[in-house]
């Protein structure tokens, strides 16, 4: 799936739908494939400044995800270009 569809899947998501998100973990140098299932909780669109020296009318987003897994654990993930999305 294109990072386009993915984003255009998460902006029809609603609370209560049964998500499988595929992502990558990094840390250092190493990394991790890995697949969460859970229930969407909330999506929102949240501006950061996360980039050294921007222009300060530079607008920088990041779209989160906060999933229920079937544990009841509430998790937090950030889409990526990286990230794959599918609606279950």
């Amino acid at each position: 799936m294109a990072y386009a569809e993915t984003i255009e899947l998460f902006a029809s998501l609603q609370p209560g739908d049964r998500v499988q998100l595929d992502h990558e973990v990094k840390v250092g140098f190493r990394k991790w494939s890995t697949t969460t299932i859970g229930t969407v909780v909330s999506t929102q669109r949240r501006r950061h400044s996360l980039h050294y020296r921007r222009n300060l009318d530079d607008k920088v987003f990041s779209d989160i995800i906060v999933l229920k897994r079937d544990s009841g654990e509430l998790t937090t993930f950030t889409l990526d270009e990286f990230s794959q999305l599918r609606k279950l």
